[in-house]
């Protein structure tokens, strides 16, 4: 049974951070930040009748597009923090959902703007949201925990990449609805930059751009581009096109 609570439209969890969501100075991983985040998104939508059950009795499921999280001071293990998070409603097709960490005192440790589609689990198609109209009539979210969607992310054009090594697809990856779990994304993503860069310095920025889906046994080849001493961009392909993208700003 879940421990999330809701206060008005926002629903909040209280959480002590175990040592496995925290690196080797015991700083929340990025990575461990979209764990939790998804876990209380499924339940808040779920609480509001569009969750996962709701959604796969219609065959469907919700999807994670684009994300960005910003660490204004991340927590480390043994802190008790609470996360909230709340529907902010349609932009386009896609539905935006907001994140904010905090310490119990009430100081934002990491923020966080997400946008979501929902596809058909059988056809993988995006479900139309004039389609979804009669499960997402509710109270909408009128806060920004980062105010604007999470813009596209891709490596700039005309720079060149550099190839980095091939992930295949395997069963730590896979996630409820049979593809790879949105966090693992940024866990080759992170492993994809040298150690002493992501073990010695904090992430302040993480911007996603989720293009396909990739299922077990698909071979992921990684590619990674420094902009500058503090920006490093991964982006994995297959059949050389695009499936993602990680922005990673120190």
């Amino acid at each position: 049974m879940s421990d999330v609570k809701k206060e008005g439209y926002k629903f909040f969890q209280d959480i002590c951070v175990p040592c496995y969501h925290t690196d080797a100075s015991f700083f929340l991983k990025p990575s461990s930040f979209m764990d939790l985040a998804q876990e209380i998104a499924y339940w808040a939508a779920q609480s509001l009748g569009f969750g996962y059950d709701d959604l796969h009795i219609h065959h469907s499921a919700w999807v994670l597009s684009r994300m960005h999280f910003h660490f204004v001071d991340p927590p480390r293990w043994r802190d008790d923090v609470r996360l909230y998070t709340w529907h902010k409603g349609l932009n386009g097709l896609f539905y935006l959902r907001d994140f904010q960490l905090k310490d119990m005192q009430g100081k934002d440790l990491v923020t966080c703007t997400s946008s979501w589609v929902v596809i058909d689990v059988e056809t993988r198609r995006m479900v139309r949201p004039e389609d979804l109209e009669h499960l997402l009539a509710v109270e909408e979210g009128i806060d920004h925990a980062i105010e604007g969607p999470c813009p596209k992310t891709a490596i700039p054009r005309g720079v060149e990449a550099e190839y980095c090594g091939e992930h295949v697809v395997a069963y730590s990856d896979v996630d409820i609805i049979g593809h790879t779990n949105n966090a693992r994304y940024v866990v080759w993503a992170m492993d994809a930059l040298d150690y002493g860069t992501v073990s010695g310095r904090r992430v302040r920025d993480v911007f996603i751009n989720f293009n396909r889906e990739t299922t077990p046994g698909t071979a992921v080849r990684l590619y990674r581009y420094c902009e500058s001493e503090n920006v490093y961009y991964v982006e994995g392909r297959v059949d050389d096109k695009p499936v993602f993208c990680v922005k990673i700003v120190y």
